[in-house]
């Protein structure tokens, strides 16, 4: 865990909300892969980071995975109905946003036709299982954001940095892949 985190005196409290992600896993070739996304620039706490795609819990949600589900098919365009949810991660609760995160594994049995939502994804990373247990992605890197610069613990993948609380759920994810 990043120093850093360890520092921030934030703690939820009563505006605290819930939200989802989904990590999910789909076969190409002869591989398996699983899409990161990138957020466009924007002046808020995660704007032109690496994000899986996910968001806030709405009243409509039934639970918990069904915002993952629902999340991933706004923002990039997914057939929700088509994911096989496997299990869900350790949740986490995000200072900076002031929410609890909880990871969703899915699996969709296709490689899905990606519809990107331009106002939440500037892109679409197709990252292997592969390229996520390779221990050279994990370095230190410098991160900027809201005008603070700060070194951070990270993974770079395909020339991107990923850091915050989607590196450590990728983290806790090579570690439930190793299992």
């Amino acid at each position: 865990m990043s120093p850093n985190r360890l520092r921030l005196k934030a703690e939820p409290n009563e505006k605290t909300r819930r939200s989802a992600i989904l990590m999910m896993f789909y076969p190409k070739g002869d591989d398996i892969f699983m899409p990161l996304i990138l957020r466009p620039q924007y002046d808020g706490v995660h704007g032109g980071q690496m994000a899986f795609p996910g968001g806030r819990v709405e009243l409509k949600d039934k639970n918990i995975q069904a915002t993952a589900l629902r999340e991933a098919q706004e923002e990039i365009g997914i057939k929700a109905t088509d994911v096989k949810i496997i299990q869900n991660l350790t949740e986490l609760y995000i200072p900076p946003s002031n929410l609890y995160c909880q990871p969703v594994l899915g699996y969709l049995p296709y490689r899905p036709d990606f519809y990107p939502d331009e106002r939440e994804v500037a892109g679409v990373f197709e990252v292997t299982i592969s390229e996520i247990l390779d221990p050279s992605i994990v370095q230190v890197r410098t991160v900027e954001t809201r005008g603070i610069k700060f070194e951070t613990p990270c993974f770079v993948i395909q020339e991107q940095i990923v850091w915050g609380a989607t590196a450590l759920m990728i983290a806790e994810l090579i570690e439930v892949l190793k299992d």
